[in-house]
C-alpha cells in the first residue's frame, strides 16, 4: 500500500507539474503575470514567493493550477496591471497559453519514450511462430512452431508487425515466404485468407491472415538519437490516436463505461508498475500524460478544451462569448466533471469489493 501511495504521488506530481509548467512558461513568454503556481488544490501548505508569483504546494494533491493576473474575463484589473493581464492579451496568445498545458503533457510523453528508447532500446516482437492453427494456409504450407519468417516476397522481415503488415496488404495474393528452421532456410508459397478477427475493442474486423500466432520472443533494437526521436514521436502519436478512438468507442457504447478508473485505480496501477521497475513506472507516466492531455482538450467548460472552444468562437465572431452563456456552460461543465469523478470513484470501489 505504501508503494502504491508513493508511486501515485510521484506520478500525479510529475503529470501536474509538466501540465502547469506549460501554462506558466507560455504566460511568462507573453509577459502575462502569474500570481500562483500551485501543485494541488485547497489550502497552501508551504511555498515561496518570487516576484509576484507564489510557488506553492497545496493540501489536496489531485490537481494543480496556474493563477494569472486578470484570468477571469470580468475581473477588475488595476490600470497598471492591464499590460500583464491574461484577459487583455490577444485571443491568439490566450489560445497558446491555454493549449500549452496539454501540449506539454504530450511533450512529456515524447521525452519519456525518447529516454527509454535511447537507453533501453526499442523492444520489438520477433517474427517467430509460436502456434500454427489447424486447417490454415500456414498449416497447409508446412509451417511449424519455432519457424522464423526471414522475408516475404524478398522483402526482409525483422519484426512481427512488419510481417503482419505485409500479409495484411497482400489482398489475398500468393506470397513467397523465406523461413528459417533449425539453421536451414526454406521457401514456401502461401495464399493468405480473409477472416473475421476481433480487434482490441472486441469488434469484428476483416483481415488477411495465414493462421499463425507469435511466440512472444522479443529483442531490443538499438536506436541512434535520430531514430529514438522519431520513434518516440510515433509512439506518442499511436497512443494518442488509440486513446481518441477509445473515447469515441466509449461514447458509442462499444467499450463499457465500467472500464473507466479514477485515483484508486491509478494508484494501484502505479504501485504495480513501480514494483516491476523504474522503466515500467516512467512508461506508465507517459501513458497517463497522453491521457491527461486528451482529457484536458475535450470541449468541456472548466477544462482547457472548454476555454479553447470559447476562445476560438471569440476569434471567429471578433468579440468575447456572452457572459451569461459562459456562466451556464461553466456550471454544466462542473456538473459533468463532478459526475465523472463520482462515477470513476464508484468503479474503483466496485473493483475492490465486488470483483
Amino acid at each position: 500500500m505504501s508503494t502504491s501511495l508513493l508511486a501515485f504521488v510521484i506520478v500525479l506530481g510529475v503529470l501536474i507539474f509538466f501540465h502547469e509548467l506549460g501554462h506558466f512558461l507560455m504566460a511568462r513568454l507573453f509577459n502575462v503575470g502569474v500570481e500562483k503556481f500551485s501543485l494541488g488544490f485547497g489550502p497552501r501548505l508551504f511555498g515561496k514567493k518570487i516576484g509576484i508569483t507564489d510557488y506553492r504546494i497545496s493540501a489536496v494533491p489531485l490537481g494543480g493550477y496556474v493563477k494569472m493576473v486578470g484570468e477571469e474575463p470580468d475581473a477588475e484589473v488595476a490600470a497598471e496591471d492591464i499590460p500583464i493581464s491574461f484577459t487583455h492579451q490577444h485571443v491568439g496568445k490566450r489560445i497558446i497559453i491555454v493549449a500549452s498545458g496539454p501540449i506539454f503533457n504530450l511533450l512529456l510523453a515524447v521525452i519519456i519514450f525518447f529516454g527509454i528508447f535511447q537507453f533501453s532500446g526499442f523492444f520489438v516482437l520477433k517474427p517467430t511462430i509460436g502456434e500454427v492453427g489447424a486447417e490454415t494456409p500456414a498449416k497447409a504450407a508446412g509451417l511449424m512452431t519455432g519457424d522464423q519468417i526471414v522475408s516475404i516476397d524478398k522483402t526482409p522481415v525483422e519484426t512481427w508487425d512488419e510481417m503482419a503488415l505485409l500479409i495484411s496488404e497482400s489482398r489475398g495474393r500468393q506470397l513467397e515466404f523465406e523461413v528459417q528452421r533449425a539453421g536451414a532456410l526454406l521457401r514456401v508459397r502461401i495464399t493468405p485468407e480473409l477472416q473475421l478477427r476481433k480487434d482490441i475493442f472486441g469488434e469484428d474486423v476483416e483481415k488477411y491472415v495465414i493462421g499463425i500466432a507469435a511466440s512472444g520472443d522479443a529483442f531490443s533494437k538499438d536506436l541512434n538519437i535520430f531514430q529514438a526521436g522519431v520513434e518516440s514521436v510515433l509512439q506518442t502519436y499511436k497512443i494518442t490516436k488509440l486513446t481518441l478512438v477509445s473515447i469515441v468507442k466509449l461514447v458509442q457504447g462499444t467499450i463499457s463505461a465500467k472500464t473507466l478508473g479514477g485515483p484508486i485505480m491509478i494508484a494501484q496501477m502505479a504501485g504495480q508498475q513501480a514494483r516491476e521497475g523504474a522503466t515500467n513506472l516512467v512508461f506508465f507516466i507517459a501513458l497517463l500524460s497522453i491521457n491527461l492531455a486528451i482529457l484536458n482538450l475535450l470541449p468541456i467548460p472548466v477544462l482547457d478544451g472548454g476555454h479553447l472552444l470559447f476562445f476560438f468562437i471569440e476569434a471567429a465572431i471578433r468579440r468575447p462569448v456572452n457572459k451569461r452563456l459562459r456562466e451556464i456552460s461553466q456550471q454544466v461543465g462542473m456538473f459533468v466533471l463532478i459526475f465523472l469523478m463520482v462515477y470513476v470513484f464508484y468503479n474503483d470501489i466496485a473493483r475492490i469489493f465486488f470483483s
